[in-house]
């Protein structure tokens, strides 16, 4: 006699088991009107909490955006201003200043002396931020190599070189540099066949570019080793470790394997020393007042503090610090535009 054929079992569908388990029956059928409202509370002070979280970042950052608008954006405001009106120095004693809309930016672009400090000062800033690269990267590997001692050492020198104030390092370079008493000079004057005894370095402005050159290389060099190196302690010791098992030269490794790793951070070093070797003041006023003032040693820190001050054409003045913004700006958005697409790929 065959055994009855028994219908197939359904098997409960996993959300029904779990609507139909004691747990569920406790957590949505008996529950006390006091337990839900408890529930929808947690649920919102948790979705208060999340939106807290993702808000905080940007209320950290208004307080820095406000010193920014207020410590550059009047400043800059202002320049905008007075470069669309004329404004000298009977403005400065009360007069009216006339609206003239683009007329100083007219007269300024149409001086042959503009475009040759333009020129000039582009020169001078792409070179001295090439060279201080070079010798920033050479001194971050020298101290990624050396034991800690000479590392130290090293890094207390770069740090007295870069803290220096800027008066007290040019008085010393001015004093390098003299033409009666100057140590340059007398060193390079023992040297068979080479004659400086006596040479004015500030004369000619050749020399007196190169050597504002030496001067704002030697301020710069510190910040560019430090944060090169800073990116070299970046890079895994394995990848340098495989590099060494595959036979590969020291050379090799740091243009192969470390500075398409830290090209970030060369990119970025780069955009920061160009931009500060445009706006180069200091060193080049101070050489001036121990040498030649004529226009042919200024770059555009100074010639626009000689058009403002000496010339007292204010609106003038004003009108070539925005063109330095521009290019500082059209430079800064080359680089952030490569970055950004280096990244995407």
């Amino acid at each position: 006699m065959s055994s009855p054929v028994l219908p197939p079992q359904r098997t409960p569908e996993p959300a029904a088991v779990a609507d139909w388990s004691p747990v569920a029956r406790g957590s949505h059928v008996n529950q006390t009107p006091e337990q839900r409202e408890a529930a929808v509370k947690a649920a919102a002070a948790a979705r208060r909490s999340k939106r807290r979280a993702r808000l905080l970042p940007h209320w950290l950052v208004i307080p820095a955006v406000a010193i920014l608008a207020v410590g550059t954006g009047y400043p800059t405001l202002w320049q905008l201003w007075t470069s669309l009106h004329e404004y000298g120095l009977r403005q400065q004693f009360g007069q009216p200043a006339p609206f003239v809309w683009f007329a100083n930016y007219t007269q300024l672009l149409s001086d042959s002396q503009f475009w040759a400090v333009l020129i000039r000062s582009l020169v001078f800033c792409f070179v001295a931020a090439s060279i201080t690269l070079l010798i920033g990267i050479a001194f971050a590997v020298l101290m990624s190599h050396v034991g800690k001692g000479p590392r130290l050492t090293l890094q207390i020198a770069l740090l007295l070189a870069w803290s220096m104030p800027i008066v007290a390092s040019m008085t010393v370079w001015t004093w390098l540099f003299d033409r009666r008493r100057g140590v340059v000079n007398y060193v390079l004057d023992m040297i068979p066949g080479v004659a400086m005894n006596r040479y004015n370095w500030l004369e000619d402005p050749l020399s007196f570019f190169a050597v504002a050159a030496i001067i704002v290389i030697w301020m710069s060099v510190p910040f560019v080793a430090f944060s090169i190196y800073a990116g070299l302690t970046q890079i895994p010791e394995e990848v340098m470790e495989a590099s060494a098992l595959d036979g590969a030269s020291g050379s090799q490794r740091l243009r192969l394997i470390i500075l398409p790793m830290i090209k970030p951070v060369i990119a970025i070093v780069m955009l920061l020393q160009v931009i500060w070797d445009l706006r180069v003041f200091a060193q080049i006023r101070l050489l001036q007042d121990a040498g030649s003032s004529a226009t042919d040693y200024d770059l555009l820190g100074t010639y626009i503090f000689k058009l403002g001050t000496g010339a007292q054409n204010f609106a003038g003045a004003s009108a070539a610090s925005v063109m330095v913004l521009l290019i500082t700006i059209t430079i800064s958005w080359w680089y952030v535009r490569k970055l950004l697409r280096e990244d995407a790929s």
